[in-house]
């Protein structure tokens, strides 16, 4: 059981931990993408990631939430024009503001809590190694929609080259 002291936390300053996030970003050479966005839309962008992540690590793995919300963020950024790989480190950004958001203002109050921290560590990796494979099926299906429509490149061309199986293609 985890101490919904950090569910809460995740859920009621999702603002705060979102500005964290913006300020990392800022301070990342790599992300020009996401740079190029004012502070209320980079906030914006990421207050929903901390009420999925709350509800994950309360209630457990569901895949089909998680795959669904990664896959269609990785679809609209796709669309929006992000390359893949600042995504991916943008993500990574949000996983170690919570990491250490765990380590250095949750852990520290209880050895009960530290202990418990390890286990939740463990869960938020899961949670976003998990939530980077099904963004970049969500991205890569944009791609491959993409490609098949507007640039009408044949579906036997774009199986060579898309071996995934994505989630709305038929």
């Amino acid at each position: 059981m985890v101490d919904h002291v950090l569910i809460d936390s995740l859920n009621l300053k999702s603002r705060d931990f979102a500005v964290k996030w913006k300020n990392a970003v800022r301070k990342a050479n790599q992300l020009k993408h996401y740079n190029t966005l004012d502070d209320e839309a980079l906030i914006a962008a990421n207050i929903p990631f901390y009420p999925l992540l709350s509800k994950t690590i309360d209630r457990g793995l569901d895949r089909s939430v998680l795959g669904s919300f990664f896959a269609e963020l990785g679809g609209k950024r796709m669309s929006e024009g992000f390359p893949i790989s600042e995504t991916i480190y943008a993500i990574n950004l949000i996983e170690k503001i919570v990491i250490e958001y765990i380590m250095t203002e949750f852990a520290p109050e209880s050895p009960g809590r530290m202990y418990q921290s390890m286990g939740v560590i463990s869960q938020v990796s899961e949670i976003f190694l998990l939530g980077c494979f099904y963004f970049t099926k969500g991205y890569l299906e944009a791609v491959y929609t993409h490609m098949n429509i507007h640039d009408q490149l044949s579906e036997d061309l774009l199986k060579k080259y898309f071996k995934d199986d994505f989630f709305f293609r038929k």
